[in-house]
Order: C-alpha cells, then structure tokens, then sequence
C-alpha cells in the first residue's frame, strides 16, 4: 500500500507474528480479520494511524479494554484497529483533586492506584473493562449513587480527529464534545488519549458485602429488592445477579461507604427475606474493599459468547415482568448467564437527562440480562432468547445501555440517547462530518438542512 504517512508504535499486519493474539478479544469467537492492528504508544501514533487508514481508505476501529460485549464493534474486516491498551499512565493531582489518565488503562488499574493514594475513582463490576470505553458510555457501577456516573467525573480529554488532528475539549473550549463524549458512546467521534478525572477522598474504610440465596427464592428477594435499592442511603451501591435455574444461584452485592453497624442496620429489608446461604458483611480498609468489588476478570481466556441485552426500569417489575424472567432463566445455560440489576437514584438522579449525553436519569434500576454459550452452534437460539425476553420485558423498561449493546434493537440512536440523539447527530457532523468513525449502531452525522 501507498501511503504519505508511516504507521508507528507497534504494528501487526495480518500475517504477521503476533497477529492471532491481536484478534483476541473478550468474546472468544471474534469472527473479523483486520487488516493491521497499532498498538499506539502515544498520541501521535493513534494520529498516524488514522491519517493512514484515509489514504488508503480502510475502515477504522477504536479498542481500550478489549471488552467489546458484541463481536463486531471494536474490529472490522479488512480495517485497522488503533488499539491505545499501551498507554497507561496515571498522574494524580492531590491538591485540585484531579488525575489525568491514558486511554489504555483498565479501569482496577486507576481504581486500585488511586485507593492506594486515599482517593476514589469509579469502577462497574469488572476491572479489565478499559477507561476508555466504559467513559463515553456512562460508566456505572457501584460507587454511581455517591459519586455519580463515570463519565460525569470527566472533566477533561484529548481526542484525535477524522483528519488527525489533536483536539482538547472541557468547559471552556469545544463543550459540545465534552458534553457528547459523557454518554454518547465509544466510537463515534475520533479516537480518545487521555482523560482528567474529578477524584474523591475515599473513607479509611468500607463496608462490603456479598449476600447469597437459592435459585428458587429469587421472586422474592427481587420483590424486596426493587422496594429497597432506589430509596436506601444513596452511600450504598447495591448488585443484584440471578443465575440460570440449571446451576444458579441469587447474590447480591456491593458497598456501603460506611460503618458495618449502620450497613448491617441498611441492608436488613432484603438479608431477612428467605433463606440467605452465605452472608458476607465486612469493614475492610478502603483498598482492600475495592480488591472485593473487582476480582480478577481474565480477558483472553474466556471461553463463553455471550449475547446480552439492557433497559432501565421506573418502576418493580410486576409478576408479568418477572414471569418473562422466569422463562429465560430456566430456558438459558452456562455460569455466566441471567440477570444483573444496579440501583439508581443519589448522584446520578440530580443531573438532568439533558446535562450530558447520558440521558436515563430517572430510573430506579439498570437491569441487563445475557445467555452464554461455548458451541458455536448454540449461537442462533442463546441470541434469539435474549431478543425474545427483550420484546416481553419492553412494556416494562425503557432505554437502553449503549455499554451492553445490542444489535438486534433496530433504529438504536433513540433507545441508547433518548431525546439526546439529534443533538448528537449535529456534535457527530461537526466533528466527523464524513462518518469515518462508524460501526454498527454509531451515530449518523445529521444532514445539514438544504435551502430550497
């Protein structure tokens, strides 16, 4: 290929040592072969590499954690994949109470980093996913209700454009491209470096816990549930799993960032429904809590797909809802499958659906479900399950996670962006108006009105 511009950092070509190992990503049965891989190690190789990829017109992907829930949205046939997982610096600033952090880094990594120094900085429920995604999508998790969404603590980025050039956005300068990349998803803009995080002070300590139940009494601990999480002290962060009927269970788990003696005292509306088989509730220093909350979540040698669908709920399920549940759960298969629910409300509830591009704010609970499956003949009827229980909970939530995507909702800018999506669509044909950045269910750059 003829090209002005030189690919750097560390390049794979297909073909080349090293390549099958490049394609690996978190779901084992990545079916796209990219024609090169960069692993930037800096700034101005993402910006060379995006310049290459338009001389020779080859499509591109982004990629942070390799964590990508649907197959094809971080690699493409025949594309490049500018992967930043090499750049991982992080520098706090104690006295503003800020850290700038690498794309490239997972997001234990910042999270343990900066426990270790006495600050809190968000984290879901896995610590490989990379920062760099979890950001433009929201970013939940446990600490939401305290601190507020991942994104929100945003203060700050470096992006590279469709043309290569470095762009900075915060309050005072391209605002319209903090606002997006706050919730308007991985992908869609250019290519992200760098974020500056607000950080926290964390407590000394921390409760954490970690509650189980049998199969059979998940009806009941959901009911409790649901009356419970969205209205407890907005200091506890609280998940709730189901398993498959075949080989599950019900846990629920998370943090309360304060005493045992006040979180025992929280956590009774639901510890006392059915018959808990094993009970964990315990003060811990605050970096050993966020050891708890993130255990090791091997990227490369997962064995299951999974196909995983989302929403957000305003209001408990009623009995038609959990009856669908049912369903699902006894009809899926395999340890990672079910049903996973996060309580809302606190710091993410007091920002308005309009302050970002992070649009459902008004919910009491996130709820995502997943069938998983190691046979690539299973694949059919595990992806029609989950688009199944989609269609008969839809009366019952609204929205979905553009973190958990999935690719079976059909017009999906309104569903991930709410009453956001046009103002997205006009941030996209400001800063990419020619649409390079595009994958399945990105964002399409809106038409310019035509006088007539």
């Amino acid at each position: 290929m003829k090209s002005k511009t030189k690919l750097t950092g560390r390049v794979i070509f297909k073909g080349d040592p090293g390549y099958e190992a490049a394609r690996k990503n978190w779901d084992p049965h990545t079916d796209k072969f990219p024609k090169v891989f960069v692993f930037a190690q800096r700034t101005r190789d993402v910006a060379n590499a995006i310049k290459w990829a338009r001389e020779n017109k080859v499509p591109i992907r982004p990629r942070s954690g390799r964590h990508s829930l649907e197959v094809n949205l971080s690699q493409v046939n025949g594309g490049i994949v500018i992967d930043v997982s090499n750049m991982k610096k992080i520098k706090l600033n104690k006295k503003c109470g800020t850290a700038v952090v690498e794309t490239g880094n997972r997001v234990g990594r910042i999270a343990n980093t900066l426990a270790r120094q006495g600050f809190i900085a968000p984290f879901g429920d896995s610590p490989t996913v990379g920062i760099g995604g979890i950001t433009l999508g929201g970013g939940i998790g446990p600490l939401q209700r305290s601190i507020g969404l991942i994104s929100d603590n945003l203060l700050e980025l470096e992006m590279v454009d469709a043309k290569g050039r470095v762009i900075r956005a915060n309050k005072k300068c391209n605002s319209d491209l903090l606002w997006a990349s706050r919730g308007g998803g991985g992908g869609n803009f250019g290519v992200y470096t760098k974020y500056k995080f607000k950080v926290h002070r964390a407590p000394a300590k921390a409760t954490v816990y970690r509650i189980t139940w049998p199969w059979h009494q998940f009806e009941a601990v959901l009911k409790a549930w649901q009356k419970w999480a969205p209205f407890v002290n907005n200091k506890l962060g609280s998940e709730l799993s189901i398993g498959p009927k075949k080989g599950g269970n019900v846990s629920m788990e998370g943090l309360f960032l304060g005493s045992k003696t006040e979180a025992l005292r929280l956590l009774k509306p639901v510890t006392s429904v059915g018959t808990p088989t094993s009970k964990i509730i315990r003060l811990l220093p605050y970096t050993e809590a966020v050891k708890f909350l993130l255990p090791p979540d091997p990227v490369l040698t997962q064995r299951y797909s999974n196909q995983f669908s989302s929403g957000f709920g305003r209001k408990p399920f009623p009995n038609q809802a959990i009856k669908s549940m049912r369903k699902f759960l006894e009809n899926v298969e395999g340890e990672f499958a079910g049903f996973f629910f996060l309580n809302w409300g606190g710091a993410v509830s007091r920002k308005s659906p309009r302050s970002t591009a992070f649009y459902w704010r008004k919910a009491k609970f996130y709820v995502e479900w997943n069938s998983s499956w190691i046979k690539k003949s299973e694949a059919a009827k595990n992806i029609a399950i989950v688009r199944k229980t989609r269609r008969k909970l839809q009366p019952f939530i609204v929205g979905s996670y553009i973190n958990v995507p999935d690719q079976g909702i059909k017009n999906s800018g309104k569903v991930y962006y709410g009453a956001n999506y046009p103002r997205l669509r006009r941030i996209k044909a400001k800063y990419d108006p020619k649409n390079v950045f595009r994958n399945p269910q990105s964002i399409t750059p809106a038409r310019r009105a035509t006088v007539k």
